[in-house]
């Protein structure tokens, strides 16, 4: 039994929950379907128990759930054993910040949208550093130097050998924020130049003569899961990640995103934008 499920072991316990209350059945009744205690049952959908992906495609038939592709992805949720690297930090930072470094790296693309800070994933050290600097409380020295090389190994998602892949919609006002200095500031905007050369990856920035839009008031981090249904987002506030993934949620961040970047500048006009911020700096 485990006491303290991942992210993602929680995650596939609710969405088997989701199918049998779409069927109309109780944790009593699913239990009798598959001989086995409705405590079982509950065990598996709190993500303190273990499923495999066999049980899970029965559990699926049991709940007249047609839906091949996302039965096989739960089945593909429920085989993996293994921890990731995060786990290194299991007993050094809060368990939601290695919820999003799983969610990350299980993603098939990522979206994000930011107002006033550079996307975590595109940071640099220094720039990582100096973010980490204001937080409230104060952070210890080491306590920070643990949130950068947390913040650094997330990175690895755009730099393995099939990389995820990413759009950033970036407002100016995140360009024009001197964390840190000018230097620190250009090193950045250096940064994000090259990565904006890579395939994956794909910049929009949001220039203040846009005025208002949508979404403008938060930041928006969208990991796109192997089907819709299992896609999250991260919202990230003072206190920590805020994740959600109910279907009225998900669209509306979708929504939220495709306006945004309608009304940011195309990639081309982006990188030439961040040139230009460079050259003011």
């Amino acid at each position: 039994m485990r006491s303290n499920p991942t992210g993602r072991q929680l995650r596939l316990g609710a969405e088997l929950r989701k199918l049998r209350e779409r069927a109309g059945l109780t944790s009593t009744q699913a239990g009798q379907l598959m001989g086995i205690k409705q405590t079982q049952i509950s065990n598996v959908e709190a993500g303190r128990a273990g499923v495999s992906p066999e049980r899970v495609r029965t559990l699926a038939c049991h709940y007249d759930c047609g839906d091949k592709t996302l039965v096989e992805a739960l089945s593909d949720m429920a085989t993996e054993r293994t921890r990731g690297w995060w786990e290194e930090y299991r007993e050094i930072l809060p368990a939601v910040l290695l919820d999003l470094a799983e969610v990350e790296h299980h993603a098939t693309a990522l979206r994000t949208a930011v107002t006033v800070h550079i996307p975590g994933l595109f940071q640099t050290t220094d720039y990582a550093r100096e973010i980490f600097r204001q937080d409230v409380p104060e952070m210890s020295p080491p306590d920070i130097e643990h949130r950068v090389s947390f913040r650094i190994k997330r990175q690895a998602v755009l730099y393995r050998d099939s990389p995820t892949p990413q759009q950033a919609i970036i407002h100016e006002a995140a360009l024009r924020m001197q964390f840190g200095g000018r230097t620190v500031t250009r090193a950045q905007l250096k940064h994000l130049l090259d990565l904006s050369e890579r395939d994956h990856i794909a910049l929009h920035v949001i220039p203040f003569d846009a005025g208002a839009f949508p979404g403008s008031g938060q930041s928006i981090y969208y990991c796109r899961g192997p089907v819709a249904q299992l896609d999250t987002v991260n919202l990230d506030q003072s206190h920590g990640p805020v994740f959600l993934d109910s279907e009225a949620q998900l669209d509306k961040y979708r929504v939220l995103l495709d306006r945004m970047e309608s009304t940011a500048l195309s990639p081309t006009e982006s990188r030439d934008f961040i040139h230009k911020a460079v050259q003011d700096l």
